[in-house]
């Protein structure tokens, strides 16, 4: 699910954080991928007459199928994609898991129920519904990925928490993930729309986290708790906190506390009994990822294994064996020539230390007060002129 509402929020109070373009204007750039994210929207997406893509035997090939040419379409346009698997869920996370298990289970149903009685319509809506990335589909995609040449890593847990770290640590230049809690995970910058098709004709979207705590009026901690109230795979949301409430109670009383302290004397909120806002806040700021310097994250884009991928894509999976080979060949290509870079690249962001984050965070409260000292003076202003009598000097 990620952070409900969240991309409305910035782009209601934070415009200049998002950004919109084509394909092309990644060219040069290092991004690491939400590959469970990704898996998801293959099966979904990547159809045949509202049916996922089988080969002869009947195996589910969707998946397969997003994952060659969608990384095709990126390493044409000079991106170096690297792909994060999701590891275990944290602990917190279970009660979600628990209700989209309930969904699937009941769309499950419905489904079955539809191939009865219902319409084709129907039969898709349902189908869709009932998607679950599978370990068995993680492991073909691994296995793909690793006959291409691209590298891939397997988180400790969230996906999206280990593509924030990279991007933070300058291993890549952006986390990619339609899950807007990357954000919450603190990457500097999230790059949305990336896996999909170019027949969906949908821009990409990159949000730079700077701004969009700029333009929201918070520092980091305030942000996450912002998430955490719009609502997270984490805890239940608390009924009746819309994104337009969230925003103002927390600009109001600046973290949980004291946001729980006024919800819990109001009549109109029930906070859920159980609500570890604590535990969840901590998750955010502190997941279990692997550090820039671990092994595992010392990876690199290799030449295609064609034999390898023409006896896994072709003979095992119904390919058509030209497509698989043209696209090895644009893959060797790709490695091949040496990609000109960004000039971005020379210049490694350098962290602010604590003193610089406590001055910067005092300027602008400073830059603050006086926009409010300004409108509170324009405000009077216009009540005596409303007040003057005519014709006076």
């Amino acid at each position: 699910m990620g952070i409900k509402s969240l991309f409305q929020v910035i782009s209601e109070n934070a415009p200049d954080a998002v950004k919109t373009g084509e394909i092309k204007n990644q060219f040069g750039r290092k991004v690491a991928i939400d590959a469970s994210m990704s898996i998801y929207s293959f099966l979904i997406a990547v159809r045949s007459e509202g049916q996922q893509l089988t080969n002869e035997t009947g195996e589910t090939t969707s998946h397969l199928m997003g994952m060659f040419y969608r990384t095709l379409r990126m390493v044409d346009n000079g991106i170096k994609p690297l792909f994060v698997f999701d590891g275990a869920p944290p602990k917190l996370k279970s009660g979600e898991l628990a209700k989209r298990f309930q969904r699937k289970s009941e769309a499950h149903a419905a489904h079955e129920e539809a191939k009865e009685t219902g319409t084709s319509e129907d039969v898709e809506k349902f189908s869709r519904r009932t998607v679950r990335v599978t370990r068995e589909h993680n492991e073909e995609c691994q296995r793909l990925l690793k006959l291409m040449g691209i590298p891939y890593i397997i988180a400790p847990t969230e996906a999206e928490a280990q593509c924030a770290a990279l991007a933070k640590a300058g291993k890549v230049y952006a986390a990619a993930s339609e899950d807007m809690d990357t954000l919450t995970f603190d990457s500097p910058v999230l790059l949305r729309k990336l896996t999909f098709s170019e027949q969906r004709k949908e821009p990409i979207q990159e949000i730079h986290l700077d701004k969009v705590l700029e333009g929201l009026e918070m520092d980091r901690t305030q942000f996450i708790d912002l998430c955490i109230l719009l609502g997270c795979d984490y805890l239940d949301p608390i009924k009746g906190v819309g994104p337009s409430t969230a925003l103002k109670l927390i600009r109001e009383h600046k973290n949980l506390e004291g946001v729980v302290e006024v919800l819990e004397q109001s009549s109109k909120y029930t906070i859920p009994e159980d609500w570890p806002y604590a535990d969840a806040r901590l998750l955010f700021l502190e997941p279990e990822v692997r550090s820039a310097d671990d092994p595992e994250c010392d990876f690199k884009w290799e030449a295609p294994d064609i034999d390898g991928l023409v006896k896994f894509l072709v003979e095992e999976k119904g390919f058509n064996e030209d497509r698989v080979r043209s696209g090895a060949a644009r893959l060797q290509k790709n490695v091949k020539s040496a990609q000109q870079s960004r000039l971005e690249g020379f210049f490694k962001p350098i962290a602010k230390t604590a003193e610089q984050q406590a001055s910067l965070k005092r300027k602008n409260e400073a830059k603050i007060e006086e926009k409010k000292k300004k409108q509170k003076l324009n405000a009077k202003e216009k009540k005596f002129a409303k007040s003057k009598p005519r014709g006076t000097g």
